[in-house]
């Protein structure tokens, strides 16, 4: 069979301009254009696309999805304030809460050491203060929470947030003063019962 000239003094016409060029500098494209490889255009990736496959039905190791334990919130320290004297009413600062309008809350103390028999958890009761007792904020079937600052209050203004604060009317006891911040560290509110 014989060889090819290798075509170094020869022209050749683009198959697309129709210019003559020289015939080292040509290339086929996958059209079977014979073209210079200044005009020289790759096949389009569209035109071959992929195979692909249906859309995946379900994950290999499924399970439903899990229900959070309601958890206790901290509250900073001293956040219980009385409104005014011989009122029961007790404001409660508490950054970024999230508690509903109408909620039953209980207030707990600082966590204790010692868990109960059942491996439930034991919280100390609050600080007392202002004639309010720790025991009677601390009571066990908790209390209505009314979200916001008492609706007289002075700081119940635009430049003081209420979605920081909440009050609730404590049973029995009554300040003595008003305007006096207790319940010390390590205070927290929750639902009424806690579950591990």
């Amino acid at each position: 069979m014989a060889k090819y000239a290798t075509g170094k003094y020869a022209k050749a016409i683009s198959d697309r301009s129709g210019m003559s060029f020289p015939y080292k500098e040509m290339v086929r494209e996958w059209n079977g254009s014979f073209v210079h490889i200044s005009e020289f255009e790759p096949k389009q990736p569209q035109l071959e696309p992929k195979p692909m496959n249906g859309d995946a039905i379900s994950l290999r190791n499924v399970r439903p999805p899990r229900t959070e334990n309601a958890v206790p919130y901290l509250l900073p320290t001293d956040a219980f304030e009385t409104y005014e004297a011989g009122s029961r009413i007790i404001n409660v600062t508490a950054p970024g809460h999230g508690i509903t309008n109408g909620d039953t809350k209980r207030f707990r103390g600082a966590p204790l050491a010692t868990t109960a028999s059942g491996g439930s958890f034991q919280f100390a009761n609050p600080q007392s203060f202002d004639g309010i007792t720790g025991v009677n904020i601390a009571k066990s079937a908790g209390y209505t929470i009314t979200t916001g600052l008492y609706v007289n209050d002075a700081r119940n203004t635009s430049d003081f947030s209420v979605a920081n604060f909440f009050h609730f009317t404590v049973d029995t006891d009554t300040a003595t003063k008003g305007g006096v911040k207790g319940g010390g560290d390590g205070c927290s509110v929750g639902p009424v019962t806690l579950s591990a």
